[in-house]
């Protein structure tokens, strides 16, 4: 099995979203805290396939789930 280490940059590229770090941080800072009872990928101000790609790399445990983790933390801290 192969492994691919993901990073919070290439997960917002991967999202289709500005990935420079400060474009990063900035996200993060107007979208959190998110309350604890949302759910990542049910957040609002993502687009359907945004909201998709979440969902399933979160049920499937896929290559993106651990960068995936590390934004929902992020956002809901």
């Amino acid at each position: 099995m192969e492994f691919h280490y993901h990073t919070l940059p290439n997960l917002f590229e991967q999202l289709g979203l500005p990935a420079e770090p400060n474009a990063v941080q900035h996200f993060i800072d107007v979208h959190s805290p998110m309350p604890a009872a949302v759910q990542l990928a049910d957040a609002p101000f993502w687009k359907p396939s945004q909201a998709a790609f979440l969902r399933e790399e979160i049920l499937e445990d896929g290559d993106w789930a651990e960068v995936v983790d590390d934004l929902n933390a992020r956002l809901h801290s």
